[in-house]
């Protein structure tokens, strides 16, 4: 029973979980609305979206494994309660499962791309192994390029679905209008993704600077300093809340009253707290805090396409 917590905290089931409600939300609230007011229908039959889900999951469950391999040393320093490799599981075993995902997502994706003829999954899927690889090895102790990539492959988790559904339907004469719409609203969830990834992994690399200084990394923390790190911080929290409360403007013209007031409750209320406690954070427990909140607002904003069902944008 212990190995079996250790696997799904190794795994970091609950990102998994971020990964599944993401896709599926895409895919029937975003997607299927669009489609359906303009009497179309999904490209992508449900047994292959499954294939593209479960792919995601492994790809970014083996990026978890591996990157704890190559952690563990500096967890050992950071987080020494949570360390699951070469304590409970072999270190051994941690590879081998990080093979058995990145392979199955990969497999996954050259077979998608054959059956659906859309090329670049597989090449993508390909690639997102390598990436999460490299961001192990090296990237993620660089300055401010693991962040940008990990944000980058979390904005990922919503354009692969948007974008492979964006064929164009030949028999239909506003083709055009359906791909916009799609698009459009895949990079305001897209972007919303990338900003508040970007912000929450420069948080916890100034959670984990004891491991990281000891080890040479040169993450912001430790090349900027606390202070010029939060003001990093600062700028994404004030462009990020600018560009939801512009967004509620425009939905409101529409008369999307409960899309707009769930959105300042639950996502730029809790942005402005973080932003306050981010001035008086100064240790890891504060930190790790930030980090926690950062994964709840996280939710609310992917929640938040649930709206577009009824709104049938």
């Amino acid at each position: 029973m212990r190995k079996i917590s250790a696997f799904f905290q190794l795994v970091r089931w609950q990102n998994l979980v971020f990964v599944i409600i993401t896709q599926i939300l895409v895919r029937y609230c975003i997607i299927s609305p669009v489609l359906s007011n303009n009497h179309a229908q999904f490209n992508i039959p449900i047994s292959y979206f499954l294939l593209l889900l479960f792919s995601s999951l492994l790809i970014a469950g083996g990026g978890n494994i591996i990157n704890d391999y190559f952690d563990q040393n500096i967890d050992q320093i950071n987080k020494p309660h949570k360390t699951v490799v070469g304590k409970i599981i072999n270190r051994r075993w941690v590879l081998l499962w990080h093979l058995i995902f990145s392979l199955v997502g990969i497999l996954f994706g050259f077979y998608l791309s054959y059956k659906l003829s859309i090329h670049w999954i597989a090449l993508m899927n390909l690639l997102c192994v390598i990436l999460l690889f490299v961001y192990s090895v090296s990237l993620k102790r660089k300055f401010l390029l693991g962040n940008i990539l990990i944000a980058l492959l979390s904005s990922w988790v919503v354009f692969i679905i948007s974008l492979a559904e964006l064929r164009t339907h030949n028999n239909l004469s506003n083709s055009i209008l359906i791909n916009q719409k799609i698009f459009k609203l895949s990079v305001t969830y897209g972007g919303f993704a990338f900003i508040i990834s970007l912000i929450r992994e420069v948080i916890k690399d100034m959670e984990d600077v004891a491991g990281d200084r000891k080890f040479g990394c040169t993450t912001m923390p430790i090349v900027w300093g606390q202070n010029s790190t939060k003001v990093f911080i600062a700028v994404w929290l004030i462009v990020l809340m600018a560009a939801i409360l512009i967004i509620n403007i425009y939905i409101i013209s529409f008369g999307w009253w409960l899309s707009a007031i769930y959105s300042l409750l639950l996502i730029v209320a809790p942005l402005i707290w973080v932003f306050k406690l981010l001035l008086k954070a100064n240790n890891t427990g504060d930190f790790h805090q930030l980090s926690s909140y950062l994964k709840w607002i996280m939710l609310t904003g992917i929640l938040s396409m649930l709206f577009f069902i009824s709104y049938k944008a």
